[in-house]
């Protein structure tokens, strides 16, 4: 009753870019509310990016790197890519920053 393994490399993949992309949503949403109440334009910008951040990476990133990532394991070939961490550790960083900029311009 062995079949082939199942691979679950892409899924995980795809759900924890998910995870990042509804993350940056989060942040953007809690910016985005203290700039309501705070009446501040620039931090309603600020959070309008992050939004717009999030938005591309669970609508095109994470849905491209799944495909991408199921083509590298069914072709045998190793899906570890330099370009992906690089762009999963950046934004990262510009949610924290954005976080931090409305912590800091509220405190």
């Amino acid at each position: 009753m062995s079949g082939p393994p199942v691979e679950t490399q892409p899924e995980r993949t795809g759900l924890a870019w998910q995870r990042t992309a509804l993350g940056v949503l989060a942040i953007a949403g809690l910016v985005a509310h203290g700039a309501f109440l705070g009446g501040d334009p620039l931090l309603l910008l600020l959070a309008g990016g992050m939004a717009l951040l999030g938005l591309v990476l669970l609508g095109a990133v994470a849905p491209l790197r799944y495909r991408r990532l199921q083509r590298a394991v069914a072709e045998g070939r190793s899906p570890v890519g330099a370009r992906p961490v690089a762009l999963a550790v950046t934004v990262a960083l510009v949610a924290a920053v954005a976080g931090g900029v409305a912590v800091l311009a509220y405190a």
